[in-house]
């Protein structure tokens, strides 16, 4: 199965290639583009400044560029953070779509966006300083409305990017968690059963 992995506002670091190559690991083939083209963070707000420099415009014309030579293939988009905004986005235009897996991230859903039961998993803290439960119980509803199929996995207690090794919110065993749900979802795509 053809993934397309978006990286985080903190740009491609060691852990997303960590990510891909455990993706690999379970046998997918796994893209990771550089939206941020070589500029990495260490902090967040080092990443959201890289992110409005370059726009959102201009990271989206960037992320469909990477993924329009293999969206024919059917990918299945995924992300962390600011890449699972991008991946939804994506993954919602593209009809060929076969999921979205989103760490740490969502966005804001189009108007009139609509897909035939799109697989669509979530992982995300609880609370999250980026995704309030507020904002995720709309989020899941419009979701809903479009026609995916939603899951939304909460890990109390956890940093935003915690599945993130070099992230001072890494924690080992929902890490763990997220991947061992994540991967079964993926198999559960690749079988046509998702």
């Amino acid at each position: 199965m053809e993934i397309m992995l978006f990286h985080s506002a903190l740009g491609l670091r060691p852990a997303v290639h960590d990510a891909a190559e455990r993706l690999r690991g379970a046998g997918h083939s796994v893209r990771v583009p550089d939206l941020f083209e070589g500029q990495t963070a260490e902090t967040m707000d080092e990443g959201l400044a890289i992110k409005d420099k370059a726009g959102a415009d201009e990271l989206l014309r960037r992320a469909v560029a990477a993924a329009a030579p293999y969206s024919d293939r059917g990918l299945v988009y995924a992300g962390f953070s600011l890449g699972g905004s991008i991946a939804q986005n994506l993954a919602l235009g593209d009809e060929k779509a076969r999921g979205l897996l989103l760490l740490h991230g969502t966005s804001d859903i189009a108007d009139g966006a609509a897909v035939d039961d799109l697989p669509v998993q979530l992982h995300v803290a609880d609370p999250d300083m980026f995704e309030s439960h507020d904002w995720l119980t709309a989020w899941y509803l419009g979701m809903r409305r479009a026609g995916a199929d939603v899951e939304i996995f909460r890990y109390p207690g956890v940093g935003h990017l915690y599945t993130d090794p070099a992230s001072e919110d890494y924690d080992e065993a929902a890490a763990e968690r997220t991947w061992q749900i994540a991967l079964a979802f993926l198999e559960d795509i690749a079988a046509g059963e998702a």
